[in-house]
């Protein structure tokens, strides 16, 4: 199955273009998944704050995921995008010309393992010699399935993992039996979940810090500080949504979730609200990559975090 197609929307209403350096408001491509997670961009967005600080943002939305996004990074489709650390980390490592800009979510990502309704796997120690959905190579589902198995002393093969392209591909796939495993974020799938649609028969925790913000280099030498205007204001987001009580209501209503999974989730994640980025968390992820060979073990690990000018 086909990626899903970004769609996007800007604060002037028109089709998203790079940012020209000229005087006015910059011109700025974010990109992200459509969850949860991205909630406290979206209403920093929506009330005006991104355009006070002189930065005309163009939110771009990838339902594929992570893999989907650093592909329209290398491509220069988007100039930023909110993904999965391990992602941006293996990706940049590969070779593309983005740099890891800030931390996004500190708190780390727990990973719902589901079936198919009709699957007859029952447990999580069934799965590892099945047919795993993921969205594309690279991605979340994909990268998390491997680290999970490395770490309970199993080995995947290539030929295991079917690409379906985001969340609806994996359902279909699910339910056609063409394959028996996909993982994605816990809340994010709670509704097929409680719909009787999925199965989960197990949960991964991953061992680092879930979500950053990558950059491409293009726009790091363009418009340094534009993209620092913009981080400050996902910050300041941030920060103000984890101070608001009534947020995990705003949540539930948005996503579809229950009022209870809202308020769960909301009170086991926490946002970055600075842009400093661990070296023992960067460390930590490029180990579990090259333990589950997703990276060369002699692949050097430099560069990886923009050097704010």
């Amino acid at each position: 199955m086909a990626d899903t197609p970004p769609s996007e929307h800007t604060s002037s209403g028109q089709k998203a273009q790079p940012g020209t350096g000229t005087e006015g408001p910059v011109r700025i491509r974010l990109g992200g998944v459509p969850e949860h997670f991205n909630l406290p961009v979206h209403e920093a967005f929506e009330r005006g704050a991104f355009a006070e600080r002189g930065v005309d943002l163009a939110w771009q939305t990838y339902a594929g995921g992570t893999g989907q996004m650093t592909r329209a990074l290398r491509e220069g489709e988007v100039d930023a995008c909110i993904l999965l650390t391990e992602g941006a980390i293996a990706d940049r490592m590969a070779g593309a010309p983005i740099r890891i800009i800030s931390s996004y979510v500190v708190s780390p990502l727990t990973w719902g393992i589901h079936t198919g309704t009709a699957s007859a796997l029952q447990h999580h120690a069934e799965i590892y010699t099945k047919r795993y959905a993921i969205s594309r190579f690279g991605s979340g589902s994909h990268l998390m399935a491997i680290v999970d198995a490395v770490s309970r002393e199993h080995h995947l093969n290539e030929d295991q993992f079917i690409k379906v392209g985001n969340l609806d591909g994996a359902l279909a796939s699910l339910e056609s039996g063409e394959t028996a495993v996909f993982y994605w974020e816990k809340y994010t799938t709670k509704p097929y979940v409680d719909a009787g649609r999925l199965r989960r028969i197990g949960e991964f925790l991953t061992p680092w810090p879930c979500f950053v913000v990558a950059a491409t280099e293009d726009i790091l030498q363009r418009e340094p500080k534009a993209v620092i205007r913009m981080l400050r204001t996902m910050h300041d987001a941030c920060d103000r949504f984890m101070q608001d009580d009534q947020a995990p209501a705003r949540v539930a209503k948005r996503y579809g979730l229950q009022a209870r999974d809202a308020e769960a989730w909301y009170h086991r994640t926490e946002w970055a609200i600075h842009g400093w980025v661990s070296d023992k968390m960067m460390a930590s992820v490029v180990y579990h990559l090259r333990e589950a060979g997703i990276v060369p073990q002699d692949q050097e690990a430099q560069g990886l975090v923009w050097e704010r000018p």
